[in-house]
């Protein structure tokens, strides 16, 4: 069987390179004396965060007022400080010592307080976006901390991604740092389009409402956007606007995260990392992998360390289930109350199908094999495998036979040979 996959010789830097690299390429001219931002992922994304923070840390220290951290959360749980140091890799001694001036920050999307409106995107602007599919006016609400500063950087790794199409650049500030109903506003616009249609396409209406939204901050803005192969490696960096770093990096994400195939699997297992420890992140590895399941196959999200479904967004889960898109437009009066960023969720983890006459048809079926117990999985509509029963390595090596094993799902796209995009 062929398989079109990344060239496995595509040179890489580890941190020492990676640091050079910052020396080289990023300017402290653009910092000097100014109070910056720098805004970076969450603990759900692969990145070499220690060795990208130490590297702008010994470029922009010495020249610039301060320089604070903000984790860009969007909706995800708030890490501890102490968390937030060691996804740094700051050490509690550089914590007390080189680091102790820099605030370690984290957003609050569900906290008014902490919000600022820049403004509004109106119903002409959404319905040209959206090419008519939404037309509505939508408050444009940020993290009002942006405020104390004059210059705002984001650091963040780019994927294909099944909001957007592919993850970074202004993505950090919209839904990284921002409120709710632009967050709920795109999410459903995404799943509109579907995962199956927007995930690994550049350019799409979701990024287009996310660079409109970002060109309203009143705050210089910068881009150290990245390309991981591992949590220690990258496969190249971009520095520049958030819109000129970004387009680079998705271009070579384009070349090195999407692995092909020949034809449709039956028999998916999909292994959640660790660092997805809720159902709400770990349904990514239903997204990365939906265009390669075989109609009416089976993916199976293998994840024995799961508990969760959502912290945050749990109940509201709970209330609605998993289902397909056209689910709940055609009931669309019953879910009104329900988040559309949690809407867009369970439409991405069910994948896409039909809803006719009150049967609904998932192209593929979706079971979690995780310590969410096999009630509520039957309660919101997925299937249940007990993760004791299942031996992963009795499904290697069999994809003559229709079934793949993906032992780190998440973040590399799976997509057919025949795939226009």
């Amino acid at each position: 069987m062929s398989d079109r996959s990344p060239a496995p010789g595509f040179p890489t830097l580890s941190a020492p390179g990676i640091r050079d690299w910052i020396a080289h390429h990023v300017p402290a001219a653009d910092f000097a004396g100014q109070r910056v931002l720098l805004i970076i992922p969450d603990n759900t994304r692969t990145a070499p965060l220690p060795a990208l923070f130490a590297g702008l840390f010994e470029t922009i220290a010495p020249v610039a007022q301060t320089l604070d951290v903000m984790v860009a959360l969007g909706t995800h749980r708030a890490m501890p400080e102490a968390d937030i140091a060691q996804l740094l890799g700051m050490s509690p001694a550089d914590r007390a010592g080189r680091y102790a001036r820099v605030k370690l920050l984290n957003h609050e999307w569900d906290n008014p307080a902490a919000l600022h409106r820049l403004g509004w995107l109106d119903e002409a602007e959404t319905a040209e976006i959206s090419s008519g599919l939404m037309r509505e006016r939508v408050p444009v609400d940020i993290n009002r901390a942006i405020l104390d500063y004059d210059l705002l950087l984001v650091c963040g790794p780019t994927f294909p991604h099944e909001v957007v199409g592919f993850s970074g650049g202004n993505k950090y500030f919209f839904p990284g740092i921002a409120g709710p109903e632009i967050l709920n506003f795109f999410h459903w616009l995404g799943a509109l389009i579907t995962n199956y249609g927007i995930i690994g396409v550049k350019q799409t209406p979701v990024r287009a409402v996310v660079d409109k939204a970002a060109a309203l901050i009143p705050v210089q803005r910068r881009c150290l956007s990245f390309v991981v192969k591992s949590a220690d490696e990258v496969y190249g960096l971009a520095y520049g606007s958030p819109e000129s770093a970004w387009s680079r990096a998705a271009d070579l994400s384009g070349q090195v995260h999407i692995t092909r195939k020949p034809k449709p699997f039956n028999t998916v297992l999909s292994c959640a990392p660790l660092m997805y420890d809720e159902l709400w992140v770990a349904g990514k590895c239903m997204y990365k992998l939906e265009p390669v399941v075989a109609d009416d196959g089976e993916l199976i999200i293998y994840a024995p360390h799961l508990h969760e479904i959502s912290l945050t967004h749990g109940a509201a889960i709970r209330e609605v289930g998993y289902h397909v898109r056209d689910y709940f437009l055609k009931q669309w009066d019953r879910f009104t109350h329900i988040p559309r960023g949690v809407l867009a969720h369970s439409t991405h983890v069910r994948g896409v199908g039909s809803f006719e006459n009150g049967i609904e048809r998932p192209r593929v079926r979706v079971t979690l094999a995780s310590q969410v117990p096999p009630a509520e999985c039957a309660a919101i509509n997925l299937g249940y495998r007990d993760p004791a029963s299942i031996d992963v390595e009795s499904f290697a090596n069999r994809e003559d036979e229709g079934v793949l094993l993906v032992r780190k799902a998440g973040e590399m796209l799976y997509r057919l040979e025949s795939d226009p995009t």
